[in-house]
């Protein structure tokens, strides 16, 4: 069953390199015999390096796909990334209370675009990585009072950019432009292709403009985005 984490899988079994609900999910709506084995290693910082959004989302990516491959090499291992970017910075997680309200006030002022990179990769004998990024430019309000509730809420821990568009819906975010599932952490159009090419039977998922999850509203593509 995908939620369980298992330390032996049989060759092939497709790994998600990550402990996220709303990823599991996702995947779950594509191709939903997976199991789950998240990576245990902290994730470098990009604080000291000028690298782009894409590459930095889609080593990240890369970084987690491979630090659980490298325990499964006969296995396929899908890792992903997401990270904000503003105004020429990548906004990551933030740091504490401060760092998160500087990144929702930045995004209130500027459209941001949020990008995810997505890494399948497979180690040992028969080695291949296949790799993409999605990206959708996000609109947020710039509603002070909206914004110190969601802060003050403490639900922006973790969350790149300080916010999860599942949890914030059309509160903060006021239009999105791409993929809402790129928005909550896992497009599924390029990850839809990624298991195709890695020869996995995927489910067809129809539009990926409205919101998918049973939470989070926000308008559709003639509206909104966010990240």
């Amino acid at each position: 069953m995908w939620l369980h984490r298992v330390l032996g899988v049989p060759v092939d079994t497709l790994i998600l390199a990550s402990a996220s609900p709303r990823r599991q999910e996702l995947l779950a709506r594509l191709y939903p015999h997976f199991v789950v084995e998240p990576c245990q290693y902290t994730e470098p910082s990009d604080d000291s390096s000028p690298v782009h959004a894409r590459e930095w989302a889609l080593a990240l990516a890369h970084f987690k796909a491979r630090a659980v491959a490298d325990r499964h090499p006969e296995c396929w291992v899908l890792g992903a990334d997401t990270v904000v970017a503003c105004e020429g910075e990548i906004l990551g997680k933030p740091r504490d209370l401060a760092d998160a309200r500087r990144m929702l006030e930045l995004q209130a002022r500027y459209v941001s675009e949020v990008i995810t990179g997505v890494c399948l990769l497979r180690t040992g004998p028969r080695p291949r990585r296949l790799a993409e990024t999605d990206v959708t430019r996000v609109w947020m309000r710039d509603d002070p009072a909206a914004r110190r509730t969601y802060l003050e809420s403490g639900d922006w821990a973790g969350k790149a950019g300080a916010y999860g568009i599942q949890t914030v819906g059309d509160r903060l975010v006021e239009r999105i432009d791409g993929s809402f599932s790129n928005v909550v952490g896992l497009p599924v159009g390029p990850v839809s292709r990624l298991l195709r090419t890695a020869g996995y039977a995927v489910v067809e998922t129809g539009d990926d403009q409205w919101p998918i999850l049973d939470s989070g509203r926000v308008s559709g593509p003639a509206a909104d985005e966010a990240c």
